[in-house]
C-alpha cells in the first residue's frame, strides 16, 4: 500500500507580490466604506485566499470599532498578517495614497480654476458600477457570516437601530458584543494554532513609537509657527479628530463639515460642499475631504504662496487623519487572534459581525439612495427618521449605468477595474455631449 505524497505547502506571499496588490486595491477604493470593503473582500478572500472569511470578519469587526476610516484600518491590518509592521505600512500607505493624489491634484485645480465639472463626472459614473459591487458583496458576505438566526436578528436589529433611529455605532457594538458573549459558539472548531499572550511591553513601545510619530512634527510646526496659526489650529483639529470618529463615515463628515464651517468659519457651505462631493466620487477614504479642508483653510494663512500653504495645510490634514490609524491597528491587531481564540469571547465576536453586516447594509442604502436620487427628504415619528427620496428626482442616467454595470460585473463576468473604466467612460461622454 503506497503511502499518498504530501500535498506541498502554497508559496509564501511576497512583499513584492502584495505591494501590487495593494496598489490595484488602492486606485479601485471608490464608493465610501461599503465598497472598499466589499472590494478588499473580493481580493483578500475570494481571488487570492489571504485571509480566511472568519478571519476577515473578525477583523472587520475590530477596525469598526477603532475610530478613523475602518477600510484603511481594514487594509492595514490585512498587509500585518502578511507582512507584520512593514506589510501594514504598505498596505495602509497604499490605500491613502492614490486617492490622496487624486484629491490633491483636484483640490489645487478647484483652488485656482474653481469648479472641475467634467472630472467630476467621469468620477460620478464610476459610483453606479460600485452600487452594484457593493450589493453584490454584502450578500455574499451576508450568505457567509449570518449562520444562525440569532445572527440574522442581531443584524436586522442594528440596522434598524442606526438606519431608522439613528443610534450611535459603538453603543450597537457594544451591545451586540454583550449579547453575544450569553451566545457562546457550541461546537465551534478551535484555532489550529493557539496564539501566543503578546508581552505587554512590546505593546508600551508601539503605543509610545506611534504616539511620537503622530504629535511630535505636529507639535514642532505649532512650536515654530505659534499655537494660534491656522496650521497649528488644523493640526489640533484633525488630531482631535482622529479619536472621536466613531459611528462611520458620513457621521464624522457631517460633525466635521458643521465645525468647519459654522464654528470655525474656514470654509464656505458650498465650498463643503464640493469638498464633500470631489471625496465620495474620487478613490480613497471619504475622509480625505480633510485633505480638500487642510488646503482651502490654509490658504488662510496669507496672500503670500497660497500653493504653499495650501500644500502645507493638506499634509497636515492628512498627517493628523492617518497616523493615528496605525497607532491603533498595530496597538491592537496582535491581539485579534487572542481574542478569538477564547471560547467565550467567539459567540461576543460573532455576534458584533452580524450587527456590523447591519451597519454596513444601512451605509449601502444610503449610498443607493443618494446615487440615485438628486433629492432626499425625510419622515419623523418621533424618536424615529426615515430617509425618503424624491421619486421624480429618479437619476435616469444612473440607473442606466447601474444597469450596465450590473450586466458587465455579474453576467458577463468583467473585472472590477474594466467596469470602472466603461462606466466613467460612458459617464464622462454623456456628460461632454450634453453641454
Amino acid at each position: 500500500m503506497s503511502v499518498p505524497e504530501p500535498r506541498p505547502a502554497d508559496p509564501p506571499i511576497t512583499l513584492a507580490a502584495a505591494t501590487r496588490v495593494w496598489a490595484r486595491i488602492g486606485w479601485l477604493s471608490f464608493g465610501g466604506p461599503t465598497a472598499q470593503i466589499a472590494l478588499m473582500h473580493r481580493v483578500l478572500v475570494d481571488e487570492h485566499g489571504w485571509l480566511g472569511e472568519a478571519e476577515f470578519l473578525d477583523a472587520l469587526g475590530f477596525c469598526m470599532l477603532l475610530p478613523g476610516p475602518e477600510a484603511m484600518q481594514l487594509a492595514t491590518y490585512a498587509g500585518w498578517k502578511l507582512h507584520g509592521v512593514r506589510g501594514g505600512l504598505v498596505a495602509g500607505l497604499l490605500f491613502v495614497l492614490p486617492g490622496a493624489l487624486v484629491v490633491l491634484a483636484l483640490t489645487a485645480t478647484y483652488a485656482a480654476f474653481g469648479q472641475v465639472p467634467l472630472v467630476l463626472a467621469a468620477f460620478r459614473g464610476i459610483k453606479a458600477a460600485v452600487l452594484v459591487l457593493v450589493i453584490e458583496a454584502l450578500l455574499r458576505i451576508a450568505k457567509r457570516a449570518l449562520t444562525r438566526g440569532r445572527q440574522w436578528a442581531v443584524a436586522a436589529g442594528s440596522f434598524l437601530a442606526i438606519f431608522v433611529w439613528g443610534v450611535p455605532f459603538p453603543l450597537i457594538v457594544l451591545a451586540a458584543g454583550g449579547l453575544g458573549l450569553t451566545w457562546p459558539l457550541a461546537g465551534a472548531p478551535p484555532p489550529a494554532k493557539m496564539p501566543a499572550n503578546v508581552p505587554w511591553s512590546a505593546t508600551a513601545r508601539t503605543i509610545l513609537l506611534w504616539t511620537a510619530l503622530w504629535t511630535v512634527p505636529l507639535l514642532g510646526l505649532a512650536a515654530l509657527l505659534g499655537p494660534q496659526h491656522i496650521v497649528s489650529q488644523l493640526a489640533w483639529f484633525f488630531s482631535k479628530l482622529a479619536m472621536v470618529t466613531f459611528g462611520g463615515a458620513y457621521a464624522v463628515l457631517a460633525y466635521m463639515s458643521q465645525d468647519v464651517v459654522t464654528h470655525h468659519g474656514w470654509l464656505t457651505a458650498g465650498q463643503m460642499l464640493d469638498g464633500l462631493g470631489l471625496a465620495e466620487t474620487t478613490p480613497g477614504p471619504l475622509i480625505l475631504v480633510t485633505e480638500f479642508v487642510g488646503f482651502v483653510a490654509a490658504q488662510r494663512a496669507g496672500p503670500a504662496a497660497p500653493l504653499a500653504w495650501g500644500l502645507l495645510g493638506a499634509g497636515v490634514a492628512l498627517w493628523a487623519t492617518f497616523v493615528p490609524c496605525f497607532l491603533w491597528v498595530f496597538t491592537g491587531a496582535p491581539y485579534i487572534a487572542l481574542l478569538a481564540s477564547r471560547p467565550r469571547l467567539q459567540g461576543a465576536l460573532a455576534s458584533i459581525t452580524a450587527a456590523v453586516l447591519g451597519v454596513i447594509l444601512n451605509l449601502a442604502l444610503w449610498f443607493a439612495i443618494h446615487v440615485m436620487f438628486a433629492q432626499v427628504g425625510a419622515v419623523h415619528a418621533g424618536a424615529a427618521h426615515l430617509p425618503v427620496p424624491v421619486l421624480a428626482t429618479l437619476d435616469l442616467r444612473m440607473l442606466g449605468l447601474a444597469l450596465v454595470s450590473g450586466v458587465l460585473l455579474l453576467r458577463l463576468r468583467w473585472s472590477v477595474h474594466r467596469v470602472l473604466a466603461a462606466t466613467a467612460t460612458i459617464s464622462l461622454l454623456v456628460a461632454w455631449l450634453g453641454r
